[in-house]
């Protein structure tokens, strides 16, 4: 649905949208089936494929959505913003603390 909301966005015709929506849809389905098959011998590998994910989403954060806190420099902004990591500080705490 992601993919065709994009095509539409930028204008395609119907009858390009069709092969490309198709086509993400059989390679997303492909790369699970073939994950599902390689997870057995590859869990060796999940601890990297963790932190490399994490390390997306971090950058993300950096490079998009810190930018746009930076627009309010407010009091209560700051505020808010302390808050928000406070919370997630002690989320990441917790859940490490009840793993081990």
């Amino acid at each position: 649905m992601g993919d065709l909301a994009i095509l539409l966005h930028g204008g395609c015709r119907a009858a390009a949208r069709s092969p490309s929506t198709c086509w993400t849809s059989l390679t997303s389905v492909i790369g699970g089936v073939f994950a599902y098959f390689a997870l057995g011998s590859a869990l060796h590998l999940l601890p990297y494929a963790l932190a490399f994910a994490a390390s997306s989403f971090i950058y993300v954060a950096v490079a998009d959505l810190i930018p746009g806190l930076h627009r309010r420099v407010d009091l209560r902004a700051g505020l808010e913003q302390v808050f928000f990591i406070g919370i997630g500080v002690a989320v990441v705490y917790f859940t490490h603390q009840q793993m081990h």
